[in-house]
């Protein structure tokens, strides 16, 4: 079977918090950025067009017919397998070391790859092409017994192995006799032995991803669709900050041809909070608290001031957005973005997902580091800003980069971050601030249903401004501002249906805006739709669209940002929290509870 020459999102990540990559269907590395997540993309054959051979790391069997793949359960660490027409065949174990180590945890810039003939008498050829300057140029290389280095600028990573080096930088296919090991790491010499020392960290690397999974609080229906949603969730922490990012990519385009190619590879401060929301219902705190302490870095810069909607996982404010000449982009349709002008945006939303998910630091008892009154006075802070703006124009969730609103959402997040300080002002023991902070989310209430509601229309709007519906209005229910039964909320919910509702999928606004017409249905928006539509009673129809949006999933259990609603396919950037946040929340409203299990 020949390769794919046209890239799809059929992708497995692999990562240990630091550093991930993308590997394609056929085994090979296509998308991974070093030192960290938002760096230089060493192998880009994702974003090259139909260059496969630039910036990739494949293994190629020779006369291979098929190829399949699956994770060692309850781990990011991929095992491919693949066969050739004389029936040879040859395992590929693919992983990033993570385990403790010296009091610590051992988190390199590394990928560790073991290759093993387990059929006949396999030939390989080894394609590692890294290169730099976001595909402008090959890596330089050096070359020693055993190792090979890649030199990348301001990066230099060296690969030890015990495979004869001379193939591997000739591409010239070879017997595999024996288990072949690789590690591209750091420009150091290896410690140890190298086939054992690699073998150990795989183990040890499993062994840490399968302990933290046991410490989820999983529901018992759909078990492990959450806990690979859960694990690539937490791959997308960078652990030395904090920093949560949307997407492991840039530029993948939200439908063909759209120039709706935007760089998720940061932290953006809304979806976060949906990330750790998720998370937090599953019990894993240790994502949590490190983001805490990421928004607390933040909080501190900003000194009471605007706080940005997005920012670099090391809070770099200014992100600026270029483009990336030398990269084709996905499936040729570029541009290939680097930053994001989105920091530049009002998003006034953002208060509320600070304090949301900060409140929790006052509360629970779990957490090592509780939340004390410095804190509290730095989040009243935020609160502040909530209030001052909830009803200022601002450019909405789904950041319109010509036009500002006042959008019901930002106002509704604003209400949020009052209502929640009132309820840390209350376990703090404080019932003035309690009081005020109450008070000032009633105001909130009284000017959302005053000047967001459509009276013509009879539903709320999008914006104070006008009559048009988008899809975060279902939210309303989940931040606690209505009541699913609230005859409000259900007409808003059928006027929602009327316009947004395709088929099994939901659009998050069937407006024009800065490019056009939307294309293509947001995944979290048909998700909010599964949970609105179990919140209202109607939970059958909500499990048949839940089953529905599972079955788009890629074979790694994965799900990206948009889905073409007329063909299923996938589209927008890989792997999207928000889209596995959906599949998190949705599985734990709409499973039996495990006391009614038989």
């Amino acid at each position: 079977m020949a390769r794919p020459v046209i890239p799809d999102l059929e992708l497995w990540p692999i990562g240990n918090c630091q550093i991930s990559a993308l590997i394609d269907r056929q085994g090979g590395i296509v998308w991974s950025c070093i030192p960290r997540v938002d760096g230089d993309p060493v192998f880009c054959a994702l974003m090259n067009g139909e260059e496969r051979d630039r910036g990739t790391w494949r293994i190629d069997l020779v006369g291979q017919v098929s190829a399949t793949q699956e994770y060692i359960r309850n781990t990011p660490i991929l095992l491919t397998r693949l066969e050739a027409e004389d029936g040879s065949a040859v395992e590929v174990l693919d992983f990033c070391p993570r385990h403790e180590g010296k009091g610590r945890m051992y988190r390199p810039v590394a990928i560790g790859r073991i290759v093993r003939p387990v059929a006949g008498s396999p030939r390989i050829r080894m394609v590692l092409t890294p290169m730099r300057d976001y595909g402008a140029a090959p890596a330089e290389t050096t070359r020693g017994t055993n190792h090979i280095r890649y030199l990348l600028g301001p990066e230099t990573l060296r690969l030890t192995t015990d495979a004869p080096v001379g193939y591997i930088l000739e591409g010239r296919p070879f017997r595999i006799e024996q288990d072949l090991h690789f590690f591209l790491g750091p420009d150091e010499p290896f410690d140890g032995p190298l086939r054992g020392e690699v073998r150990r960290m795989e183990q040890a690397t499993s062994g840490y991803w399968q302990r933290w999974v046991r410490g989820l609080a999983t529901p018992f229906e759909w078990q492990a669709e959450v806990i690979r949603c859960a694990i690539t969730l937490k791959l997308c922490q960078h652990e030395e900050t904090g920093a949560i990012v949307a997407a492991l990519t840039t530029s993948i385009p939200e439908a063909p041809h759209s120039q709706r190619n935007w760089d998720y590879r940061y932290c953006w401060i809304r979806d976060s909070y949906y990330t750790v929301q998720a998370l937090n219902r599953l019990g894993a705190l240790d994502v949590l608290e490190k983001y805490l302490a990421y928004l607390r870095n933040i909080v501190d810069a900003a000194k009471g001031g605007q706080i940005q909607p997005l920012y670099s996982v090391m809070g770099d404010a200014e992100l600026h957005e270029t483009a990336a000449p030398a990269l084709a982009g996905y499936r040729g349709m570029g541009p290939v973005r680097i930053g994001n002008a989105a920091y530049l945006q009002v998003q006034h939303d953002c208060y509320g997902q600070i304090v949301l998910p900060t409140v929790q630091g006052f509360i629970d008892q779990r957490l090592l580091r509780m939340a004390d009154e410095r804190d509290f006075a730095s989040l009243e802070e935020v609160g502040e800003m909530a209030f001052a703006m909830h009803d200022q124009p601002d450019a909405g969730l789904w950041e319109f980069r010509t036009r500002k609103e006042v959008h019901t959402y930002s106002a509704v997040m604003g209400w949020a971050a009052c209502d929640r300080l009132a309820m840390a002002a209350d376990w703090l023991g404080k019932p003035e601030r309690a009081d005020m902070w109450r008070a000032r989310a009633e105001a909130i209430r009284a000017r959302i249903e005053s000047a967001a509601w459509v009276e013509n229309g009879e539903h709320y709007g999008a914006s104070f401004e006008s009559g048009y519906l988008d899809a975060s209005l279902l939210q309303m229910i989940e931040l606690r501002f209505l009541a699913p039964d609230n005859p409000r909320f259900l007409a808003t919910f059928a006027a929602i249906e009327k316009q947004l509702r395709r088929g099994d999928f939901m659009l998050r606004y069937a407006a024009e805006d800065d490019f056009g017409m939307p294309e293509t249905a947001f995944n979290v928006c048909t998700f909010w739709l599964i949970e609105a539509l179990h919140l209202v009673g109607r939970s059958d129809e909500a499990r048949g669209l839940f089953a529905t949006m599972l079955s788009h999933r890629t074979a790694s259990g994965l799900l990206s940002e948009d889905l073409d609603y007329v063909t299923g396919e996938l589209w927008g950037n890989f792997p999207q929290t928000y889209s596995l946040v959906g599949v998190i929340n949705c599985a734990g409203l709409l499973s039996k509870p495990w006391r009614d299990v038989r």
